[in-house]
């Protein structure tokens, strides 16, 4: 029989390194392999993460990567997933390096691909002094002069939301919206409206001064929120046969899952982004280690299974 791994967690974030954890502590062989690009590696810290709280995310990897290599059933390797496939031994995945692998059981955890608004000035801002998150980033931006850039159907929940880091916010739509009795929402909780077209965003560095309209003007800003869309990074849970939730308000393909977080594909888990229209890295954290509990409840039931 071909020498295979109980578990290959496919990324190294949040929820795959608290999976390894969890794995690597019940004797199982486990395999992570990481692409190195986790979404909120442009953070200054990690908001909200009870224990880590405002952590820069480098650190906090590192320090859950050690966490879980202390373990001497868990590998971690720096790579990509590129295919995967089926044999009589289990699932295979092919890896950028050549390498095949052979695996009992496979956890998705590769995050997701973070779209944001086509404004100049947000991507080199995002993460930072524009977010997408008021609850990993609006204690950072309090009392600021803040402004939420969205003229969609949640731009109005969005302002009213971020009205609890500052008195000071305005909804940019971008152009002329049908708010409709919305307006006296906005008024009623002191929140301005601007529909001018949105031109650029300046400041210096990744910090965020003024929003530049489309008629010259500027409005003073100290911290944007804007909306994005999460898509896969890859074509690995399709070609392990894991379906896709109907588009949702922040993803747009993630994976189905049941509430153990098995995918609709045989042997297939996922967690964290990948999966959830809620993400952040505490819920991954939580998501990668209920994944990986299942995972090991799901080995024991196979009659030749053997904890290494």
């Amino acid at each position: 029989m071909t020498n295979r791994w109980d578990c290959i967690v496919v990324g190294g974030g949040a929820a795959g390194l608290s999976a390894a954890l969890v794995l690597g502590r019940a004797r199982r062989r486990t395999l992570v392999v990481d692409a190195g690009k986790p979404s909120n590696a442009v953070a200054a810290g990690i908001g909200g993460l009870l224990g880590s709280n405002e952590r820069p995310p480098a650190d906090y990897y590192a320090a859950g990567r050690a966490e879980a290599l202390a373990h001497p059933t868990v590998e971690i390797r720096t790579g990509e997933v590129t295919g995967a496939g089926s044999s009589t031994d289990g699932l295979v995945l092919e890896l950028a390096d050549g390498n095949e692998e052979t695996t009992r059981r496979v956890l998705l955890a590769t995050g997701m691909e973070y779209r944001t608004p086509d404004v100049p000035g947000i991507r080199e801002r995002f993460g930072r002094s524009v977010f997408h998150c008021p609850f990993c980033h609006g204690w950072e931006v309090r009392d600021r002069s803040l402004a939420v850039l969205d003229g969609g159907p949640m731009g109005v929940e969005r302002a009213l939301l971020l009205r609890s880091w500052s008195d000071d916010v305005t909804l940019l739509t971008d152009g002329p919206a049908q708010l409709g009795d919305e307006r006296a929402r906005l008024r009623s909780a002191g929140v301005a409206v601007d529909e001018r077209g949105v031109s650029e965003l300046r400041g210096p560095g990744t910090d965020l001064e003024e929003v530049a309209f489309d008629d010259g003007a500027v409005r003073r800003v100290g911290g944007l929120l804007v909306p994005v869309t999460l898509h896969q990074r890859s074509t690995l849970a399709g070609q392990l046969g894991a379906t896709e939730q109907e588009p949702g308000p922040v993803a747009a393909d993630a994976l189905e899952i049941d509430p153990m977080y098995h995918t609709s594909a045989p042997g297939v888990w996922a967690a964290g982004d990948v999966s959830t229209q809620m993400p952040s890295v505490a819920g991954a954290v939580a998501a990668g280690s209920t994944a990986a509990g299942m995972i090991v409840r799901d080995l024991m039931v196979e009659p030749d299974d053997t904890a290494s």
